[in-house]
């Protein structure tokens, strides 16, 4: 009889990960297709960059990525003590986005999208702070001015790119 149930128990524990295995892969699938279909789908957005260095010393050919409208968004979000929300930007013709101030259900107009925030701390992430690309071509994207963000009507964005200062797109030797 102990015997059994011993058996029990681990067949118990074999379908318990099973399910857990099955349900992080559908979570994880699920939200990449979300991204994918804010890439094929989404409105170009252009973020102007503060300064930045464009290598890590710890993670090679990579760049860490901050958004000049970033400070704007945070001083808006302490002051209506918020961590979460969607703001309101206006873009220009080239495409570049500027603060316009928080989404409260208004309105937009035809130059105006939304666009999702998450605050943590002091700091305000707009869209993706990091850009990874191919070793060795780290020259081509210090002139990186703009990130080219994909963007939902509803406002989640996918960091799709960088820009330079004419609006050009950035890329490395093929």
């Amino acid at each position: 009889m102990l015997e059994q149930l011993t058996h029990l128990s681990e067949k118990t524990r074999l379908i318990v990960m099973a399910i857990v295995m099955v349900t992080i892969l559908i979570v994880v699938n699920s939200q990449i297709a979300i991204k994918q279909g804010i890439i094929e789908n989404g409105s170009i957005m252009l973020l102007r960059l503060a300064p930045q260095d464009p290598r890590s010393l710890l993670q090679g050919d990579y760049m860490a990525l901050r958004y000049v409208m970033a400070t704007q968004v945070a001083q808006a979000a302490r002051t209506a003590q918020i961590n979460n929300g969607r703001i309101v930007v206006e873009l220009a013709s080239n495409g570049e986005a500027s603060f316009a101030g928080l989404y409260q259900g208004q309105p937009l107009s035809q130059s105006q999208r939304l666009l999702y925030f998450r605050k943590r701390g002091d700091s305000v992430r707009l869209a993706s702070d990091a850009y990874f690309f191919e070793e060795g071509q780290w020259q081509t994207y210090a002139n990186a001015r703009f990130g080219e963000l994909r963007v939902s009507e509803d406002g989640e964005a996918v960091l799709t790119g960088l820009r330079d200062d004419h609006g050009n797109e950035l890329k490395g030797s093929e």
